[in-house]
């Protein structure tokens, strides 16, 4: 079985409510070799934050709440690389982890979210991405009910560093640098164990040549922090108008990303990927609009014949007008 790892735990709240039914309740409208092994995310304004700068207004109650009746793992994303030890002691951040651990329940969430799909006994194992060698130690300690995701915020370029990080056992999963992706003489030689740890990222926007990806993800976490920063510009030195992490001049466009060399087609999951034994496959999309994310949704877990009846379930009706 192919597991899908969905963006959006906080920030798309209302259409994973809308399409975890359809999901459910219509499996002849989605591929039956494909599940939904995890929806990651962050709520806006986390210190612990990372890797996209988080938008995200959902009740952490409610998320879990949906997460847990659908039997889906919820993550956390705080993948922020600069964290000191000062930080540890969040609020905010701690909270979410205790909730997500199961191990607190407000009174007010308990009196709303009764039911016994909400109870953390019954929900199913939490995570978190993560980056910061300080916040996994802690994590450990403090909250070992949760698993562990090493974040592709690390940009592992070198299959010797991902190897090395897939031996770590601290780690359920591991997500390499998107650039890795087509490396098969490697990638084959994994174990299997280390195969089921392996999270390839599917549709990443930057141009492979791209050299500040680390940068970037820094620029992420100072931004998180409080920390005055402007948005980071990259941009490919090929490109005369400093354009070149933007395709030219354009935001992330999910035509423009299937034409990389790293892009992974639904295809290349069936053919190559799932007979080399690699089941796990995040899609990235936490800072894009609902619209992208449901095309993703359409493309790598819906039949091409029943996407209409999808996009009608959520959206389109006969009164909507574009223009």
């Amino acid at each position: 079985m192919i597991h899908y790892h969905l963006p959006g735990l906080f920030e798309f709240y209302e259409l994973y409510a809308r399409f975890l039914p359809l999901f459910r309740e219509r499996r002849d409208w989605f591929y039956d070799w494909c599940d939904i092994g995890s929806i990651y995310g962050a709520p806006a304004d986390c210190l612990w934050g990372g890797g996209r700068v988080g938008f995200g207004d959902a009740d952490a109650h409610d998320v879990l709440a949906l997460l847990s009746e659908y039997g889906i793992s919820a993550r956390l994303t705080f993948s922020n690389s600069l964290l000191r030890p000062e930080h540890l002691t969040d609020r905010r951040c701690n909270k979410l982890c205790a909730l997500f651990a199961g191990s607190v329940l407000s009174e007010a969430a308990t009196a709303d979210k009764s039911s016994d799909t909400f109870k953390a006994s019954r929900a199913p194992q939490n995570g978190v991405i993560v980056h910061s060698k300080l916040l996994l130690d802690y994590l450990r300690e403090t909250y070992p009910e949760l698993y562990l995701v090493s974040s592709t915020t690390k940009v592992l370029t070198r299959f010797e560093d991902l190897r090395t990080e897939l031996s770590r056992p601290e780690f359920a999963y591991v997500v390499p640098d998107f650039r890795l992706n087509k490396s098969f003489d490697s990638l084959e030689t994994l174990s299997a164990r280390e195969k089921d740890k392996v999270e390839f990222l599917c549709n990443e926007c930057c141009p492979i040549s791209c050299t500040k990806r680390a940068l970037c993800y820094e620029n992420v976490s100072r931004m998180s922090l409080g920390e005055k920063v402007e948005d980071f510009e990259c941009y490919d030195a090929r490109f005369a108008d400093r354009s070149g992490c933007r395709f030219e001049g354009r935001t992330y466009s999910f035509s423009r990303a299937m034409e990389s060399p790293a892009f992974i087609s639904v295809e290349d999951i069936r053919k190559l990927y799932e007979p080399l034994g690699f089941t796990n496959f995040k899609i990235e999309g936490r800072s894009l609009g609902s619209a992208l994310i449901l095309e993703f949704l359409l493309y790598y877990l819906t039949k091409p014949e029943a996407q209409i009846r999808v996009r009608e379930a959520i959206y389109l009706d006969s009164a909507l007008d574009l223009f």
